[in-house]
């Protein structure tokens, strides 16, 4: 779904003849407009007395959020506004199953296979979006070539739907146990808040935000980029988008027995100093190959950063707290992703939308990037490589909706 669905949203804003800006922010505000709407969920639980059974109605409802979209590729067009509203109900849903996913998962996986499970999990997870990738873009091309790109639109999105049906249907096959639905609390915004100023583990959470608002700056203009202003075909567009795939795939596994032997914050240092410089790499691409060098490049330092970012999940937030706290975050993180693309809409209105502005846009998000790093040193070291995988209060989680959504991207 990942990858012939979600992925192609900017490319489809284009094909619609809404522009780049549109193109750009079509990953950034509806997904603020989700992390709002997916503040039910802990009420929602509650309700239905389920972590399974919310998951389960979420990504049924995400599979739905495909059906206006399809409906809009046949007629040829829409407002802009319904193509947004569908893309906020598809965030929505995903950002809601997110917390309660966490939370029902940790009992699933096992303690001491849970860092090199997630390292291999995150691997096949790679490759299956890569797959929906090359097949999204072989689709494309071809309408572009026979002159029905939006029918193409329509049947990659069909596929993305019928995926995401049937993920629903291996989630309601999974056993839930009774306890894992018992015994959550709730944190406010207020407690958690004190929390990060007084010191705690959860200040991580903060350097996340940085991280998405420098990361945004950028991220949501390499589709408008690449196809707007480099007018690469969709055939390279999704060669460029492969390069970053293949190498998490091929680093993944370093990075889990990395993370094993020195522990996950170092792994955090490692890719979050070495997606610094990737955006910028940009300023010195000139030709399709060098494009696919820094693409190869950027996906291996990320594959370290993503990983990373999980396993520190498992030591900022107890499990029973985790899905207020991740219900929190996801709203957080969503309103620094629109902050970053806001940032990014700024500067390309103010330079006029020309190459020298999108370069600009790299820079610019390099130096953030580098300046988060302040922020990583400034949070509390929670524990070393031993204790993250022995110690009982260190519960796992992976990375919210809002999070994989972002890192996936291939603007990095």
């Amino acid at each position: 779904m990942v990858g012939i669905g979600e992925t192609y949203f900017p490319a489809f804003v284009l094909a619609l003849g809404m522009g780049e800006i549109a193109s750009g922010l079509i990953a950034s505000i509806p997904l603020l407009a989700g992390a709002v709407l997916q503040l039910v969920s802990p009420t929602a639980i509650r309700w239905l007395g389920s972590n399974r059974r919310w998951v389960v109605v979420c990504v049924a409802l995400q599979a739905a959020s495909f059906i206006p979209l399809i409906i809009a590729a046949v007629a040829g067009g829409t407002p802009l506004v319904g193509v947004f509203a569908a893309v906020s109900l598809y965030w929505a849903a995903g950002l809601a199953a997110g917390p309660a996913w966490n939370t029902w998962m940790e009992t699933v996986v096992p303690m001491y296979v849970r860092a090199p499970f997630f390292a291999m999990r995150t691997r096949f997870g790679q490759a299956g979006t890569l797959v929906g990738f090359l097949a999204g873009g072989a689709a494309l091309q071809y309408g572009k070539q026979s002159g029905h790109v939006l029918g193409a639109f329509a049947a990659i999105f069909t596929v993305a739907a019928i995926s995401r049906c049937l993920s629903a249907r291996f989630l309601f096959r999974q056993t839930e146990a009774a306890s894992v639905y018992g015994g959550q609390r709730s944190v406010g915004l207020l407690e958690l808040c004190r929390r990060m100023k007084a010191g705690s583990s959860e200040r991580m959470l903060l350097y996340f935000l940085t991280v998405q608002v420098a990361v945004q700056i950028s991220g949501p203009y390499f589709s408008p980029f690449m196809l707007g202003q480099m007018h690469i075909s969709y055939l390279d567009y999704v060669g460029l988008l492969a390069a970053s795939f293949v190498a998490k795939i091929v680093m993944l596994p370093a990075c889990g027995r990395f993370a094993a032997e020195f522990g996950a914050r170092k792994l955090l240092w490692v890719g979050g100093i070495g997606i610094m410089p990737v955006a910028g790499l940009w300023l010195y691409a000139h030709d399709f190959w060098q494009l696919v060098a820094i693409q190869f490049i950027a996906g291996a330092v990320w594959a370290a950063y993503e990983l990373a970012m999980l396993l520190m999940f498992f030591e900022t937030t107890n499990r029973e707290e985790r899905t207020s706290i991740l219900t929190l975050f996801n709203l957080g993180n969503s309103t620094a992703l629109v902050i970053g693309a806001l940032i990014g809409s700024v500067v390309l209105k103010l330079l006029g939308q020309s190459h020298e502005a999108y370069l600009a846009l790299f820079g610019l998000s390099s130096f953030a990037r580098a300046a988060s790093l302040l922020v990583l040193k400034m949070t509390p070291a929670t524990c070393g490589p031993t204790e993250a995988f022995d110690e009982p209060r260190l519960q796992p989680a992976t990375m919210p909706a809002a999070v994989t959504a972002t890192v996936a991207a291939p603007s990095k």
